[in-house]
């Protein structure tokens, strides 16, 4: 624990001198106690738990028309091999497809920039859309990422639905666009 020294002097020509007393404190048990408080809290503690995120899905028993502004919407499609398909409006046959990936410079630029420009021709940016539609071969992770994507840019208005037969033309159409043309050489 803590030991005393004691220095004696000796009197010098008959003055008085007071003993100095030196102490030495041992902090062994003081670092054993450290490491115990330690090692309670992180045996006592709950590491953070995963959140899950609410999706609020509608009451299909009613039809129900929301009026929505055609040049304020992005539709997602979400297609195998994690890549996403997009194109600005509503579903249309004529409707100019495009492909991205996932992460900074893919669909977050696309729903960055879409959002500027709702709130540079609507003045508002809660008129902003997203559709998204995941087709057959996607994945579901694919889903858990764009619905990220939908939480880290702070889209208000998201719908989650089918793919519809138009947008099935859409993306067989764009997907055949991409495959390389292959010539017979005889």
């Amino acid at each position: 624990m803590a030991e005393i020294e004691n220095k004696t002097t000796g009197k010098r020509n008959k003055k008085v001198v007071f003993k100095k007393n030196s102490t030495r404190v041992d902090l062994t048990p003081m670092v054993d106690l450290g490491f115990l408080l330690i090692t309670f809290f992180v045996f006592t503690t709950t590491l953070a738990t995963p959140t899950v995120m609410n999706i609020n899905m509608p009451f299909d028993k009613t039809m129900q028309n929301d009026p929505i502004c055609e040049s304020c919407v992005l539709t997602i499609l979400l297609a195998k091999d994690n890549v996403v398909q997009y194109y600005a409006g509503m579903p249309r046959p004529n409707a100019a497809m495009q492909e991205t990936s996932f992460g900074n410079e893919g669909i977050r630029k696309i729903i960055l920039q879409k959002r500027k420009a709702v709130q540079k021709a609507r003045g508002t940016i809660d008129d902003f859309v997203m559709i998204i539609k995941p087709l057959d071969a996607s994945s579901f992770q694919n889903f858990i990422d764009i619905v990220d994507e939908v939480a880290i840019n702070n889209v208000k208005h998201y719908y989650i639905t089918e793919v519809d037969e138009t947008d099935k033309a859409i993306a067989k159409k764009v997907q055949e666009d991409l495959k390389p043309h292959s010539t017979k050489t005889l």
